[in-house]
């Protein structure tokens, strides 16, 4: 089970996907699940459309990553993107109810792998594999090592 969790409110609270001090943000809650993995769940709406009826494929990415990036907040791990491929496998209603979940996969080198997916009815509808490293800078009063 996932033990170390980081404490966000401040320096990511006008985030598009989980801020809670952005009126634009989904904000969307992580939770730490019993597989050493987070998940969120929200309602989807016709403002999040790309194509009619259906769910914007850059949100569908930004959902991910986020995922992914709140996986490595629940580590203590504060860490940006460097590499990000997506699999989008079916098209998403904008009406859905959807569930995004994150795990780290691997740490070489001090690049974290983290994958996620994206379900609708427990069906996987997109898929993500990343690569993260430290983000340089100072969060919460503590400087971070940058690896880029």
């Amino acid at each position: 089970m996932i033990t170390k969790q980081l404490e966000t409110k401040h320096w990511h609270d006008n985030c598009a996907i989980c801020g809670k001090r952005n009126l634009l943000s989904l904000e969307l809650d992580f939770i730490s699940t019993e597989n050493q993995s987070i998940s969120a769940q929200f309602k989807s709406h016709s403002g999040l459309q790309g194509y009619d009826g259906y769910l914007h494929g850059g949100v569908i990415s930004s959902l991910l990553d986020a995922a992914m990036t709140h996986c490595l907040f629940h580590y203590g791990v504060v860490a940006v993107t460097g590499d990000l491929r997506i699999r989008f496998l079916h098209l998403i209603p904008c009406d859905a109810y959807v569930v995004v979940n994150a795990q780290i996969k691997a740490i070489k080198y001090g690049i974290y792998i983290v994958t996620a997916e994206l379900l609708v009815n427990d069906h996987v509808m997109a898929k993500a594999e990343a690569k993260f490293v430290k983000y340089g800078g100072s969060v919460m009063g503590h400087q971070t090592e940058c690896h880029l």
